[in-house]
């Protein structure tokens, strides 16, 4: 009989499973990811710190988990739910299921409860902080513990996910553009889709300063998602100011909402946040549709823009902001992951406006 476990919200809701990874207990934010696929990329992405990820697809596991999915060198969730893993994995690439993973890594999680129910009751309810315990089932001690976690609102948890120190993306590719990545939390992906738009790009650790920046004289700069609350990232927000205008900027998710502040913008927290792989996004320079990836809990304030900062995508599902740019100091960013890894591939010309303004950059 499998152990019996209990995740416990901070509203007091209950839901009884069973153990699905490690023996133990992990507290964080309860949030929820709709793709049906994508989640070894989801497990890995450091924008999940400390965020306990709910699978609303009923089948986890089916294709096992490889060596190349991966956006980061190791799991970044705080924990996991999924209604039932899959007891068979296929695919050619599966070195281990997803069970073996978690306790590898030493994830606690929870499987065997609803979790479209779950789901929404967050909808309703919105995202907040919950407890998973295969080794305490007292409510009111599980009570106690999550009345003295810490709310998403105000957390800098940039630096708990950025490297230490700067190092370059690979050593043996000689792009012609020289990038800085401001590492928030990046995903490997973006990394690799620079180099794929023969970018040479060394990364630098969240608190980099606007000095070191310039020291390292780049072509552009990119800043990159992460997770956290942005206002908070209050030392990202002071580099960034120093360099507009001076070097082009491209920025992605917690880059997105970064650049927005830095330039005057507000940023505010979102109810239920979006994650998934399905996200209508409109291009209001082209007036297409965009079906994007996003993995997000705040949202840049649309109404506090400045003059001369112009929205350049909307959120179709709920109108929020989804893309911003400031021609005259050549810096734009999107608040989706043209990325993807996982999700659709629609917005990847980005990359490659960033790579025009490097080089409109150049001439002038």
């Amino acid at each position: 009989m499998p152990q019996k476990t209990k995740l416990v919200l901070e509203n007091g809701t209950i839901f009884n499973g069973f153990v699905f990874g490690k023996i133990g207990e992990t507290v964080g934010e309860v949030c929820f990811n709709t793709g049906m696929t994508g989640y070894q990329e989801i497990l890995t992405d450091p924008s999940y710190c400390r965020q306990i990820v709910t699978m609303t697809a009923p089948h986890i596991g089916n294709y096992g988990i490889n060596d190349e999915d991966v956006e980061s060198h190791k799991i970044q969730v705080a924990g996991f739910v999924i209604k039932e893993e899959s007891p068979i994995t296929s695919n050619w690439r599966s070195k281990s299921s997803i069970s073996d993973y978690l306790k590898r890594e030493k994830i606690v999680g929870i499987q065997g409860i609803d979790t479209r129910s779950l789901t929404s009751h967050l909808r309703d309810n919105g995202a907040m902080n919950g407890i998973i315990s295969t080794t305490d089932m007292d409510i009111e001690s599980l009570n106690e513990k999550l009345n003295s976690s810490n709310d998403m609102t105000g957390l800098d948890l940039a630096k708990e996910v950025s490297c230490e120190k700067k190092y370059l993306w690979n050593e043996k590719h000689k792009g012609k553009h020289k990038v800085a990545a401001i590492d928030f939390g990046v995903k490997y992906n973006i990394l690799r889709l620079l180099e794929d738009h023969d970018c040479n790009v060394t990364v630098f650790p969240a608190a980099t300063s606007a000095t070191e920046i310039f020291d390292f004289q780049p072509d552009g700069v990119f800043l990159s998602n992460g997770p956290g609350d942005p206002a908070a990232v209050k030392y990202g927000i002071r580099t960034v100011r120093d360099i507009l205008g001076k070097i082009p900027i491209f920025g992605i998710c917690l880059g997105h909402q970064i650049l927005a502040i830095a330039l005057g913008a507000k940023t505010y927290k979102l109810k239920f946040g979006h994650r998934g792989i399905n996200h209508p996004v409109k291009n209001l320079k082209t007036n297409e549709i965009e079906i994007t990836s996003q993995n997000h809990g705040f949202a840049v304030d649309i109404t506090s823009l400045p003059k001369n900062v112009i929205s350049t995508h909307i959120n179709l599902n709920d109108s929020t902001s989804e893309g911003i740019e400031c021609k005259e100091l050549s810096a734009f960013s999107v608040q989706y992951h043209p990325e993807s890894s996982p999700g659709p591939h629609d917005s990847r010309y980005l990359f490659n406006y960033f790579i025009q303004l490097m080089k409109d950059a150049k001439k002038n």
